[in-house]
């Protein structure tokens, strides 16, 4: 059961934060550091008891628990881990320590609440990353939207409540989509089966009229590019990230995005075979549109935010091209992608955070030369404005190098654009670094550096980006059977979608 302590420790926390605030305050910041800390121990114990890998065979199970929860209407509370929710999980625990060390300073009022929400939305993600059951991820999908929302509606910016109806209202449009699929899935396998369940292993192989099949898979699909972001539906993404606290920047960077790309590798791929090979191609197009869009409205941006929030789009991009080019080395980049965007561009949210609390300001055209003040967060800044743009030795380079090798096997013109991005990201990348740290200083105040609780949080990040560009095997060795896993129900050999991957 220890996926489901992990769950409830979490939502101890957040429920002890919120009584606790009235009595101390101060205590509620180490309750709750204590509670995440407290999870990536518990994972990375999973890992170390495992070895990171299997070994029973190829896309095995590390952790399955099940217990009935509803049997009448066959929900089950079952909740697994394999090498992709393992690595997941630790990704969630790691920045989720860090989200708590970023508002030790940063949140003055109604702090109780503050780390009820904050817990509560790491309590949402950890469950849609171990939940088999389909019930059970929709009510985890949910748990995860309404903290959100408050954390940005209540301790966000100056146009915080616009932002927050904007993602509340997208991020549910595409969860009641989804929500719609899931019970169409339900009573077809149900009639199929003679019984009802919304087990995952049970819907596998449901088969079902090609017409009905891509419907249903279009609600799922629906609702985790809205969560990624695929263009168009990115719109919500940039309003939120501006408007966002530090830690809710974090959260929506490192972790919420990538739980739209988990749910279409866990759910849309297996689930639905051959019509999401169907529509491949579009996906790639749009997941090219995405990375290029992404990097052009970034280069344009003056609020320091809004331009990390629109590299997310842009990243995100190759995260879909990835995983509809069906090739083995393309997935294992898309993971990659997924653990080292999470990092590097929630450590750009970080520093971004850092500046608005020096400067009272996002505005860059109000920045430069903060390196003289500043040059230990400049330098940080450096290391992580070159992960963004993908230089060697940075675990970014590692993942969109996978990727684009994987994908130039299904579609060369598609590759080739997208290589495109690692140009366009050099562009607004070096342009941020210039805008803020270099030329002639805006002002003659100065200013502090990083303090020990920053220089803390960004050393956790640093070793962690340095290490996966140096030696990203670990997380290969993880995910590498749940992607071998997958080639029994979606092939990844070329002519198998010759037709589905050339031009239409």
């Amino acid at each position: 059961m220890i996926l489901a302590w992990m769950i409830i420790i979490l939502m101890a926390g957040g429920l002890i934060c919120w009584l606790l605030a009235r009595w101390n305050k101060e205590v509620v910041k180490w309750v709750a550091l204590l509670a995440v800390l407290l999870d990536l121990i518990l994972a990375c114990s999973i890992w170390w008891q495992h070895g990171g890998v299997p070994t029973s065979g190829a896309n095995a199970w590390l952790i399955d628990y099940k217990a009935a929860w509803v049997p009448t209407y066959g929900i089950s509370f079952h909740m697994a881990a394999d090498g992709l929710s393992l690595v997941m999980l630790l990704l969630t625990y790691f920045l989720g320590t860090l989200s708590v060390l970023c508002s030790w300073n940063e949140v003055k009022g109604r702090i109780g609440f503050y780390y009820f929400n904050l817990l509560f939305t790491l309590t949402g993600i950890s469950g849609v990353f171990v939940a088999l059951d389909l019930f059970l991820f929709y009510f985890f999908w949910e748990v995860m939207l309404v903290p959100m929302f408050f954390l940005i509606a209540i301790w966000g910016d100056s146009n915080r409540r616009y932002a927050a109806y904007k993602f509340f209202i997208f991020t549910q449009a595409g969860g009641l989509l989804m929500l719609i699929s899931i019970l169409a899935l339900y009573f077809i396998a149900s009639a199929q089966n003679g019984a009802f369940s919304f087990d995952y292993t049970d819907l596998l192989g449901t088969t079902m009229q090609a017409s009905t099949a891509r419907w249903i898979m279009l609600g799922f699909l629906l609702a985790f590019v809205i969560k990624l972001p695929m263009v168009p539906f990115h719109n919500w993404l940039p309003d939120a990230h501006s408007e966002a606290p530090t830690a809710g920047s974090l959260i929506l960077a490192g972790l919420l995005l990538k739980t739209g790309a988990y749910g279409i590798i866990r759910f849309v791929l297996p689930l639905f075979p051959q019509v999401t090979a169907d529509v491949a191609w579009w996906a790639m197009l749009l997941g090219v549109v995405g990375i290029i869009y992404g990097a052009l409205l970034a280069f344009a941006q003056t609020d320091i935010k809004r331009l990390i929030a629109y590299t997310s789009v842009s990243h995100m991009g190759f995260v879909l091209v990835g995983i509809f080019a069906f090739r083995e080395m393309a997935m294992q980049g898309v993971v990659m992608q997924m653990v080292t965007h999470g990092i590097s561009t929630g450590a750009l949210f970080v520093l971004a955070g850092m500046l608005k609390e020096r400067l009272h300001t996002r505005d860059i055209g109000r920045m430069g030369g903060l390196w003289t003040s500043m040059p230990a967060m400049g330098g940080v800044a450096m290391l992580f404005t070159m992960a963004s743009l993908g230089l060697p030795f940075l675990g970014n380079f590692i993942a969109e190098f996978l990727i684009l090798m994987g994908s130039f096997g299904s579609n060369v013109v598609i590759t080739v654009l997208a290589t495109l991005g690692l140009v366009f990201s050099a562009l607004y990348s070096l342009r941020l670094l210039q805008k803020v740290f270099l030329g002639q200083p805006s002002s003659h105040i100065s200013l502090p550096d990083l303090s020990m609780r920053e220089m803390l949080i960004m050393a956790s990040l640093t070793i962690a980006i340095v290490l996966l560009g140096l030696y990203p095997q670990p997380v290969m060795n993880l995910v590498s059977p749940v992607i071998k896993g997958m080639e029994k129900s979606v092939s990844f050999e070329m002519n198998n979608h010759q037709s589905v991957i050339s031009i239409p």
